[in-house]
């Protein structure tokens, strides 16, 4: 957990044309009962998955 944000998940910004990863991996999150969100990690060019003001019991990271 960095700055109250627990990283669900970690997904390539240059994935296959027409595939979201990230916005799928969260919308299973979401449906799990989860405050998921996708944002964009510009150091990295990743897509990560987080849940904000999360603790480490309620989600676990990858």
């Amino acid at each position: 957990m960095v700055n109250g944000r627990m990283v669900l998940g970690r997904f390539p910004a240059g994935g296959p044309r027409g595939s979201w990863p990230a916005e799928e991996f969260a919308h299973a999150a979401r449906l799990e009962g989860q405050q998921a969100e996708v944002v964009m990690d510009i150091a990295t060019d990743m897509f990560l998955v987080i849940v904000r003001g999360a603790d480490s019991a309620a989600a676990t990271a990858v």
